[in-house]
Parts: C-alpha cells; sequence; structure tokens
C-alpha cells in the first residue's frame, strides 16, 4: 500500500463506528467511510474537537450536523500545492487527500521527463492531478462532465498560482471527447483517469466501471504520443482488485517495454499504526 504520510494540513486523528475524524488545516469534521467497521475509539476526547458532522439519511443522502462555525470553503496546502475545501452533499470536501501520493509520483515522473510533457486527465473533478501536473511543468487536458467541478478545478489553479500555466478546460463526456481527440490526430504523453463506479455524462450518457473502462483504455490507447511518459488509473469501485486494474492495462495498451504496477492506496491516522484503505491504482511508465 502507498500512504500518503506527507501532509501537513490534513489527518485522520481518530477511526471508529463507520466514521473517521479529520482535520483540514483547522476545521474538524466527522465524515463516514465504509471500510472502519471496528467499534472501538482509540481517541474518545478527540472527538469533541469536531466542527461538524455528515450524517446519512436512511432514504439516501444526507446533511451536514454543525457544531460550531464553519467558513463556505477555506484552504489545504500540501507542499506547494494549494486546495479550496468545500463541505458538499455526499460527504465530500471537493478533495481527496490520499490522491497525494499519485501526485508525488506525477510530478517526479514530469520533472524527470527532460522534455515537454502533455497530459490528458480525464474524470478530472476538482483537479487535483491537474495542479500538482502543471506545478511539475506539464500543460495540461483537464476533462469533466460538470461544469461546477471544473470551475473548481479553477480556483484550485488559481490558489497555487498557476493560473498562467498551458491548462485546457473541458466540459463533455470523457468518452466522446477522447473519440474526438483521435479524429483531430491529438496526442498526449501521459494519461490520468479516476472514474466513478457510476456516473452520467452532460447529455446523460451512462457510465458504469466494469462495462466501461477496458474499453476506454483502449480508446486512450489511440492518443498516447509515441514516446508515452505514464498512464494512471484510479478507483473507488467496491469489489475490484487493484491487479485488475493492472490486467486491463496489459491487455489494453500492449506495450512492449515499461513497468507495471498496481495496489492500494491509504491514510494514516496520527498516533496510531492505523492505516485507512482509500482506493486501488494501476499504472504503466516508461
Amino acid at each position: 500500500m502507498n500512504i500518503a504520510n506527507n501532509w501537513q494540513d490534513y489527518e485522520i486523528l481518530d477511526m471508529a463506528n463507520g466514521e473517521k475524524l479529520e482535520r483540514w488545516n483547522n476545521i474538524y469534521l466527522i465524515r463516514p467511510d465504509p471500510q472502519i467497521i471496528w467499534r472501538e475509539k482509540s481517541y474518545p476526547e478527540k472527538w469533541k474537537q469536531a466542527n461538524a458532522r455528515y450524517n446519512r439519511s436512511s432514504t439516501g443522502g444526507g446533511n451536514w450536523q454543525k457544531y460550531k462555525k464553519i467558513p463556505e470553503a477555506w484552504q489545504v496546502k500540501y507542499k506547494n500545492l494549494i486546495f479550496n475545501i468545500k463541505p458538499m452533499g455526499f460527504k465530500h470536501t471537493g478533495l481527496f487527500p490520499e490522491q497525494a501520493v499519485n501526485w508525488d509520483w506525477m510530478i517526479e515522473k514530469i520533472k524527470n521527463a527532460g522534455r515537454e510533457i502533455k497530459v490528458l486527465n480525464l474524470f478530472a473533478y476538482t483537479g487535483g492531478a491537474t495542479v500538482a501536473c502543471s506545478y511539475a511543468g506539464a500543460s495540461v487536458c483537464h476533462v469533466d462532465s460538470s461544469k461546477g467541478m471544473v470551475a473548481w478545478a479553477k480556483e484550485n489553479v488559481a490558489s497555487s498560482g498557476l493560473e498562467n500555466r498551458p491548462i485546457r478546460y473541458i466540459v463533455d463526456d470523457v468518452t466522446k471527447f477522447v473519440q474526438r481527440e483521435i479524429r483531430r490526430g491529438n496526442k498526449y504523453d501521459a494519461i490520468i483517469m479516476d472514474p466513478p463506479s457510476y456516473g452520467r455524462g452532460k447529455n446523460g450518457e451512462v457510465w458504469q466501471f466494469e462495462n466501461n473502462i477496458a474499453d476506454l483504455v483502449e480508446l486512450c490507447r489511440k492518443v498516447l504520443s509515441e514516446k508515452p511518459l505514464f498512464f494512471l488509473i484510479n478507483s473507488y469501485t467496491t469489489g475490484i482488485s487493484s491487479k485488475v486494474l493492472e490486467n486491463i492495462l496489459i491487455l489494453k495498451l500492449n506495450m512492449k517495454h515499461g513497468k507495471l504496477s498496481a495496489g492500494e492506496i491509504g491514510l494514516p491516522m496520527k498516533d496510531s499504526k492505523l492505516v485507512l484503505p482509500c482506493g486501488i491504482f494501476g499504472r504503466w511508465e516508461s
């Protein structure tokens, strides 16, 4: 497991009863997590620090219960990257801090490439990977079907002082966009994708991970440059092994050279040996 243990502005303080107590800079949140199936709190007193808790509804969705006043938005910093945090529906804050392990990996790959790198970031959400790749010196094409998420990504880019970097923002269905890029003859040196388990494009296009991921990777093979740097798939889909992602990369990329790897990513709990598993990845790198 790759553990995101280089944060200063984020940490898990405790985990129990299906919930985690987190510090996001100076704001403390309690959010649900299905991986936390044990009941014992390690630090019961710490839970009193919480500013807000996300409560799931039995009918679906949920709401934030606020114990103390919190701002509508605030910032957290990871090394030289700055992100805007906003508590939103379905427990999200606009950032997955475990992705820091992938940001570090991308930054190192791009900085050590010794050439101009073009990155295609698919299902790009609020732009964590876009910010990281741009900071490393790459040009980035950021694609997401949600106009609101793309606007949020622009805020993160600006907060990190990268607004003048070459970033192309696209609000579109990922598959349709890649098909158009194939027809245009556009190529990319690195491809990142973080697809949802289930989703809909801006025109109602249905995405289902198990049914669509292999075809999308095969499609993306056609927009890779002659000297590709890396291909990263990240997933939070329950029941899928990281080895499945590696197998798809083997079958669909069909690269004769390079290195394949797969595994889990996780977050450590402060002052504890506990680690929260947060997702899986599959990577090909030159």
